[in-house]
């Protein structure tokens, strides 16, 4: 008999206990399923950890602009955030124009992962004027940011919004203004209830926390490098604990500095010479901070976190500008650092040490920052060339595969999946 019919007897008005039993079973087992098919979310800038690593499996090593694509969805407008993917929903933010700088719609675009198709997409800003740009920036570099229910997108000196996931804009936040250079680049970070990033401008330069539900300033705390003749920077914090006190890691003009979280206080800095334009978000291993400056004259440094006031003279570890980026953010997996300089150079040295195991050409320009999953290191360039190289202190190249359109957005990865940003679309490579 069918369980939701009534029985013949009148003894009985409901379905037998068993049938609610194997009904709350069942039912648990189908919802598991269905967070089991987008079970690992990269939800802000460079994944759940910030710093590039995926647990997912089975994760492509080779496609082309046909090959391996399950799908991909014109983009409208331009920028160069990268996408972000939370409970099968793909996330990104673009600058539409039709009349130039003084038509700007600033806008949080929301696909279904599966298919490509645009969920809603609403426009947050319209500002009167964007500003100048550097030749590789967008008015919508800085990634977007989803937690808790509420999708937060940063656009620089122009604003930043809080939606829910349906792309109602729930506050905005404009009074936090500052005179950009080349326009944006840092992406925000989340601290318990404060909403993080930098304010690098020409003058002034300052980190600044907002309230997360209301988009209040909790607190903004200046940067502490008068001496430093340029003062603009584009990095993306990182939250770390370090011997117990968590520490917010946000690189700047001439230092690497770190703050209380809570209440913006400075804890330490690292002085690092005249170094500007600072553009790599921090990697946090084996105790030591990577950290880059300078995009003239780029350098790599290790530093151990921790102390007060300026710890330039006892915490750092060791520096190299041999193959440091500009524009990448670098990679730590086991003991090994990766990283790929903007002409193209790709390095792996001992996290440790600095000891160089391995520094080969891979050819083109370079502003994505690397990922590492099922174990590979995924690099991609500005031409649009992904290259998929093994793990390890031997270089060994897997793949190299060509998507046939300009890319500076770094990936978002699921199993089976890696989301890539190009010039007019974005491409979800894997099975269909």
């Amino acid at each position: 008999m069918n369980p939701m019919q009534k029985p013949a007897s009148r003894r009985f008005t409901q379905p037998p206990r068993q049938f609610f039993v194997v009904y709350w079973v069942l039912s648990a087992v189908v919802n598991l399923m269905g967070l089991n098919l987008w079970a690992h979310d990269w939800p802000e800038f460079r994944g759940p950890t910030g710093q590039g690593h995926s647990s997912a499996t089975d994760v492509p090593i080779r496609w082309s602009a046909t090959e391996n694509v399950a799908w991909k969805a014109a983009i409208p407008g331009g920028g160069w955030s990268s996408p972000v993917l939370v409970n099968g929903r793909v996330y990104l933010t673009s600058a539409i124009s039709a009349a130039g700088v003084k038509d700007l719609k600033l806008t949080a675009i929301c696909l279904d992962a599966r298919d490509g198709k645009l969920l809603w997409s609403t426009n947050v800003f319209s500002p009167e004027d964007g500003s100048s740009l550097h030749r590789k920036n967008s008015y919508a570099s800085p990634t977007p940011l989803v937690r808790g229910g509420r999708l937060y997108v940063h656009f620089g000196h122009l604003g930043t919004a809080c939606l829910d996931l349906n792309g109602q804009v729930l506050w905005r936040q404009t009074s936090i203004t500052y005179p950009s250079m080349h326009g944006n680049g840092g992406s925000p970070l989340l601290a318990g209830d404060r909403l993080i990033f930098s304010c690098d401008g020409i003058t002034n330069p300052a980190v600044v926390a907002l309230d997360r539900h209301t988009g209040k300033v909790q607190w903004k705390t200046p940067r502490d490098n008068d001496s430093v003749p340029k003062k603009f920077s584009f990095s993306t914090p990182l939250l770390i604990t370090n011997a117990g006190r968590e520490e917010l890691i946000s690189p700047g003009a001439g230092a690497t500095y770190a703050y209380d979280p809570t209440t913006g206080r400075p804890l330490w800095k690292v002085s690092t010479g005249t170094g500007f334009s600072v553009v790599p978000r921090p990697v946090f291993a084996h105790g030591l901070l990577f950290v880059n400056t300078d995009y003239d004259f780029p350098k790599l440094f290790a530093i151990r976190p921790g102390g007060e006031g300026d710890v330039t003279s006892t915490h750092l570890a060791w520096q190299t500008g041999r193959g440091a980026p500009s524009t990448p953010s670098a990679l730590v997996v086991g003991s090994e650092l990766y990283f790929v300089s903007d002409a193209g150079i790709a390095t792996c040295a001992d996290a440790k040490t600095g000891q160089v195991h391995w520094n080969e050409r891979l050819g083109g320009g370079f502003s994505a920052s690397p990922v590492f999953a099922a174990g590979h290191i995924y690099f991609q360039n500005e031409e649009g060339v992904g290259y998929v190289l093994k793990a390890g202190k031997t270089f060994e190249q897997i793949a190299k595969n060509e998507l046939g359109e300009r890319t500076l957005a770094s990936y978002a990865v699921d199993d089976g999946t890696l989301f890539i940003r190009g010039a007019e679309h974005l491409f979800r490579i894997g099975k269909k």
